[in-house]
């Protein structure tokens, strides 16, 4: 094994390690030592690769973020149908996240970052919130979809959804991956209401709720502003 390959499979056992204990403790209960105990390696092997407990999140986070983003890629690599594309990427989300255990890391301690390191993690996210803005859009494209729907509200609740997965998952229950990753599909691409009670209306009543409007600021109570960043 060459140098650079046995380099690799230290970070790994420390990135591994890692990713575990911040699951189990969270990420301000977890020592530096902890992590080298539990990859098997001394505390200063650690310290030489990552100087601070954040450059090790923070290098946990790049790889859960580059392998999510391999896993979609791949998954959508044989289709050339864009909304097929999209449900293939769901598909490959909620594998992902059922599967590794740095995803709720990516998911709920990047915010225990601070700084240059906060500012790194969020280059990473708006990078991978891009890809999915362009599924998305591409799956607009075909006329497919309703042409005149809040993408951005369409991406959070699919975000929301998706990400909550996470955190009640259990691989005793009723259900796979694959199918959560479909049923999520199937509820956003023909909804949840039995034809003869939808209304007679569709567009109006998405009107009516605001589905249909952009997401553009508007001022609340005490000043605050909410809407597209």
């Amino acid at each position: 094994m060459t140098k650079k390959k046995v380099s690799a499979a230290v970070d790994g056992r420390f990135l591994d390690a890692a990713a575990r204990l911040f699951k189990q403790q969270g990420f301000a209960a977890t020592t530096v030592r902890e992590i080298a105990k539990a990859a098997g390696m001394l505390p200063g092997s650690l310290h030489y690769r990552y100087p601070t407990k954040d450059s090790l999140l923070l290098a946990l986070m790049r790889r859960g973020v580059e392998a999510d983003m391999a896993c979609m890629r791949a998954a959508i690599h044989e289709s050339r149908d864009p909304v097929e594309r999209l449900h293939l990427a769901l598909r490959a989300r909620v594998r992902f996240l059922l599967s590794r255990d740095s995803a709720s890391v990516i998911l709920f301690d990047w915010r225990s970052l601070k700084g240059a390191a906060r500012e790194e993690m969020i280059r990473q996210r708006d990078t991978y919130e891009a890809f999915w803005i362009g599924l998305i859009d591409e799956a607009a494209g075909t006329g497919r979809l309703r042409p005149d729907l809040d993408l951005k509200m369409l991406r959070l609740l699919v975000f929301g959804a998706v990400n909550w997965v996470a955190l009640w998952y259990s691989p005793r229950g009723e259900r796979s991956p694959d199918e959560i990753a479909d049923a999520f599909w199937g509820f956003i691409a023909f909804g949840v209401f039995d034809d003869a009670h939808r209304p007679a209306d569709v567009k109006s009543a998405l009107r009516e709720l605001s589905a249909l409007e952009p997401w553009e600021p508007r001022r609340l109570q005490g000043g605050l502003r909410q809407g597209r960043k």
